[in-house]
């Protein structure tokens, strides 16, 4: 029997290695996915081929190396798929469905997981050479440009919208539903009456406004570090006007979790360096915030924020679906439902539902209005605890990294938590919690960038 041939050198080398190409595609082009109607889908089709690298690349003999406290993570991806055992589970107050009824919306979640979990394990292995560091921050800081402009497109053209490539391919039984418009139809606002009146809240390019705010407070610490670490003049002062037009956008959104998150992250990064001895940044917060009252009271912004702290029309529905959460959480702690549940009527009363004149007015998403929520709702204490503990570790565990990078990371990770009250992860801001992750996982392997 004739022997097999070793490949060539320059082969097996080759195969060792892990290209960049698919996160600097997902990053770099997601305009253009949304455009085409890819949006978050795209996630889970440039995860194909990143697990299939890895695998290429640990048969070849470079074996994949696991972040600090995945064991964490594994728990949760445990505790998502144990809990689909109780997906034909109707909790009072829900509307009853057999459980092949609940396996897409189940499915949907736990190919996002995978996805996601493909993600932070690609972007940890990828070394120095392969992917800068700061080629990566860059890419997170021009999504912050991206999700100003999608803001900006918002403010001016609220109703704008146009059918998607891949929108025309869908059978119009499928297209037409909102949750499969969310991901395929590209548009710049969801409209909406808050304040008295519909108005456009921005939400391109992440299909939701609450979406958009969340990655809004993510992405912005990454425009200020990839501008500081630059060696372009005037990139500095680029940001700076980024973060200053990004204001109205971010006031229009009548976002009150976003303007709590941008509160939440001045404040975390001002501590961190207050810890370094770098008391100027005390003096540079309270500037910067002066600047800002003054620009809101001169500026009609100013009456949209009032007007906003007014009206809190989803405090109720808000309050109504935490309770809901919580007592689910209470009758199935361990594994959760699986899923989400849709509740009977409205918070008054179990007659009033969602109707053609009142679309909000009943059937809410028990475990859709905040991550924390959905996780103890759908996959108990286990989930929760893992899901928690894996974040919370690594914020434990690089807690001395004090490099922009490392405090850019960890802040994001840190807004993360407030915005759980009343955000969902999925898909896009979980994305990026965990490529924060990543930065800082690489940072304490490598050095300080």
């Amino acid at each position: 029997m004739t022997a097999l041939a070793a490949p060539p050198a320059h082969t097996a080398q080759k195969n060792l290695t892990l290209p960049a190409w698919p996160i600097t595609a997902l990053l770099a082009l997601y305009p253009l996915w949304w455009a085409l109607g890819l949006g978050v889908l795209i996630f889970p089709i440039m995860a194909a081929p990143m697990l299939v690298l890895m695998l290429r690349r640990r048969a070849a003999g470079r074996p994949l190396v696991l972040p600090p406290g995945f064991a964490w993570w594994g728990l949760f991806l445990a505790a998502v798929v144990v809990s689909s055992a109780a997906l034909g589970a109707d909790p009072a107050g829900t509307v009853a469905e057999h459980a092949s009824d609940r396996l897409i919306s189940y499915g949907y979640r736990l190919g996002l997981y995978l996805t996601m979990t493909v993600l932070l394990l690609y972007a940890g292995n990828l070394t120095e050479l392969e992917l800068p560091r700061r080629r990566l921050v860059k890419l997170l800081g021009w999504l912050f440009v991206v999700t100003v402009a999608g803001g900006l497109l918002g403010m001016v053209a609220g109703t704008f919208e146009f059918t998607s490539p891949v929108e025309m391919l869908l059978p119009p039984g499928v297209r037409d539903k909102g949750f499969v418009q969310s991901m395929v139809h590209p548009y710049a606002a969801q409209i909406m009456d808050l304040v008295g009146g519909e108005k456009p809240r921005p939400a391109a390019p992440w299909g939701y406004t609450n979406t958009w705010g969340n990655n809004f407070c993510l992405l912005a610490g990454w425009l200020v570090v990839a501008a500081w670490a630059s060696r372009r003049r005037g990139a500095r002062l680029l940001s700076i006007v980024v973060l200053g037009i990004s204001i109205a956008p971010a006031v229009v959104s009548l976002n009150r979790g976003l303007w709590i998150g941008i509160g939440v992250l001045i404040l975390y990064v001002a501590f961190r360096y207050v810890l370094l001895g770098k008391l100027w940044i005390i003096g540079a917060v309270v500037v910067a915030g002066t600047a800002l009252v003054v620009a809101l009271m001169a500026s009609p912004l100013g009456d949209t924020v009032n007007a906003r702290m007014d009206n809190g029309k989803s405090n109720g529905v808000r309050s109504f679906l935490m309770e809901r959460a919580i007592d689910g959480f209470l009758e199935s702690p361990v594994i959760g439902y699986g899923s989400t549940r849709t509740t009977i009527g409205g918070r008054n009363s179990i007659a009033v539902g969602e109707s053609a004149g009142c679309e909000r007015c009943g059937n809410f998403t028990v475990g859709g209005t905040g991550q924390l929520w959905q996780l103890m709702f759908a996959h108990g204490a286990a989930g929760t605890l893992g899901y928690l503990g894996f974040f919370a570790y690594g914020l434990w565990r690089f807690r001395r990294d004090r490099s922009p990078i490392g405090i850019a990371a960890s802040a994001a990770i840190v807004t993360s938590f407030s915005a759980m009250l009343w955000y969902n992860s999925l898909a896009t801001p979980l994305a990026f919690m965990v490529l924060a992750f990543a930065l800082l996982w690489r940072n304490d392997l490598e050095g300080d960038a």
